[in-house]
């Protein structure tokens, strides 16, 4: 299978085609920065540094489209402009693409926030986009942490079909056990489908959509998560005195309130008076990182590591994300930072592409006929108790 990866940054897609043997056969992005990081690790022969636009036409044929497209637009950490329609952005370019091209899959990746972000419009906008041009969409929200990374990062993974013999692959069936045998009536017969257009105010977990219509439900637990994994145990031994801020970060707890807690898995120690702004919060190292960021004060975040305080280095920021130590050692420690925090964790990504290009599970309908028979012999055990 041969893939095309855009919006590429520092090629977590590419990490993860490769160790799936999907071939990838162009890939693109603007950023200087990043283009040295992929042309060092994955050679120069099929990427393209450039504004996408200028190169759309170049895109060859494929079998699988990837790209965590540009969040910023959809970001709490942005301007919250969001997008009325696509005229005019670069979702609009992936669309063109996948129309153009029409490979048998995508795969793409964003923020959390694009569920609910200006009430759903903006998702409703690409849901309906990407499900009238031929594709059956399935969208999850997925947790960095449930791949073996240290670290809470939700992530809306969506993904495209151009096969619409059965209705779910991405999503472990098991897991929609969740669903009441109603809802797993619905999800199967597209004609009980809501118009996306009628959307509420926010959409849930996972969904189904095809032809302006779709099905979504609150999908909570995940089957294959792995055991979790301390941030204490990507960390390095010793790394230089230039990452320590100990006597300052003492300076600082001194107008902090102690929280010693744990949110979402992760541990906050100190937070400044009166607020919870992160930035001026002091971390743990026995819970899982925050959600690593591109913002540059977000780099600077101070951890407890034994009796000292530091902020985290660039070779953690790699481990975090789920890239090698070295991954992006073309650019320097500062402009690191930024490229792992705004890269997608290889892991995570893999697992959404493998469950969509494998038959590996089967359809809603056979599922459906195996809940059923399960809570039928569940009733008889409880009649015998």
């Amino acid at each position: 299978m041969k893939a095309v990866e855009l919006f590429c940054g520092i090629g977590g897609f590419r990490i993860a085609c490769d160790s799936l043997g999907i071939e990838t056969v162009w890939s693109n992005d603007i950023s200087v920065k990043a283009a040295k990081v992929y042309r060092k690790k994955f050679g120069a022969d099929n990427f393209h540094e450039g504004n996408i636009e200028d190169l759309l036409d170049t895109v060859p044929e494929h079998d699988v489209l990837t790209g965590g497209f540009p969040c910023q637009p959809f970001s709490s950490a942005g301007k919250k402009l969001g997008i009325e329609d696509l005229r005019g952005t670069l979702f609009e370019k992936i669309v063109y693409v996948l129309d153009k091209r029409k490979p048998k899959y995508f795969v793409l990746e964003n923020v959390k926030r694009l569920l609910s972000m200006d009430s759903g419009k903006h998702f409703a906008t690409v849901l309906d986009a990407l499900s009238n041009i031929g594709y059956l969409i399935e969208w999850r929200l997925l947790n960095a942490v449930d791949f073996g990374l240290p670290q809470n990062r939700e992530r809306i993974v969506i993904t495209g079909r151009k096969d619409h013999t059965s209705t779910s692959k991405l999503c472990n069936l098991k897991d929609l056990s969740q669903l009441t045998k109603k809802q797993l009536t619905q999800a199967k017969d597209k004609s009980s489908w809501k118009k996306i257009e009628e959307h509420g105010l926010k959409f849930k977990t996972w969904g189904l959509a095809l032809d302006g219509h779709f099905f979504h439900s609150d999908v909570d637990v995940f089957s294959e998560k792995t055991e979790p994994v301390k941030l204490s145990s990507v960390l390095e031994t010793r790394p230089n005195d230039k990452f320590f801020f100990t006597e300052d970060t003492i300076e600082r707890i001194k107008n902090s309130d102690e929280v010693n807690r744990y949110y979402s898995g992760v541990e906050i120690l100190y937070n400044q008076k009166g607020g919870a702004r992160m930035g001026y919060s002091i971390f743990g190292i026995n819970g899982v990182a925050p959600t690593l960021t591109c913002t540059a004060s977000r780099h600077y975040e101070r951890y407890k590591v034994g009796e000292e305080y530091r902020r985290l280095t660039n070779v953690e920021y790699a481990r975090i994300q789920g890239f090698s130590d070295d991954h992006c050692d073309a650019v320097s420690i500062y402009d690191q930072y930024t490229l792992y925090g705004n890269a997608v964790p290889p892991s995570l990504v893999k697992w959404a592409l493998s469950k969509l290009i494998s038959d590996e599970f089967t359809n809603l309908e056979t599922f459906e006929e195996g809940i059923n028979l399960t809570t039928l012999v569940l009733e008889e055990q409880m009649e015998l108790l």
